[in-house]
């Protein structure tokens, strides 16, 4: 029987922690700077704004790094009660993008948003924007 080395081991459980923290379950801990919900996608991280008749998609590198969205592409699937609505995301300044629809507002919506960067392959995330993380232990 083969065993790992030591320090082979000592990497793997120091380099495992990075990925272990952009989970959904941590993202949904952490306070997003404009009130949304976090997700990471690829290299990036999306954070999706939802108001009436509107979405927005604020997106950032794992640092926070604003990345320009310029030249950016998206969609947004609304899932609402019965309804699934496509609402196409434009460009609308620094690092967001941007789309308008009719959709309700529901406690069990659900938005699968999909976005290619410029020269980057499309990323996917899925979001539950109104839905509060249930506090630890319950």
């Amino acid at each position: 029987m083969r065993y790992l080395n030591l320090p082979a081991l000592t990497l793997v459980l120091i380099f495992s922690q990075g990925a272990l923290a952009h989970t959904a379950e941590y993202l949904d801990t952490q306070t997003a700077p404009h009130g949304g919900q976090l997700r990471m996608a690829g290299m990036y991280h999306y954070e999706l704004v939802v108001k009436p008749k509107e979405v927005k998609v604020y997106v950032t590198d794992h640092a926070g790094t604003k990345q320009p969205s310029k030249d950016a592409s998206g969609t947004a699937i609304v899932l609402s009660g019965k309804n699934r609505v496509v609402i196409k995301l434009a460009p609308a300044g620094d690092n967001v993008l941007k789309g308008e629809g009719k959709f309700t507002l529901s406690p069990d919506m659900k938005v699968v948003v999909s976005i290619a960067m410029p020269g980057q392959a499309t990323e996917q995330a899925r979001f539950t924007p109104l839905q509060r993380p249930k506090p630890e232990g319950k």
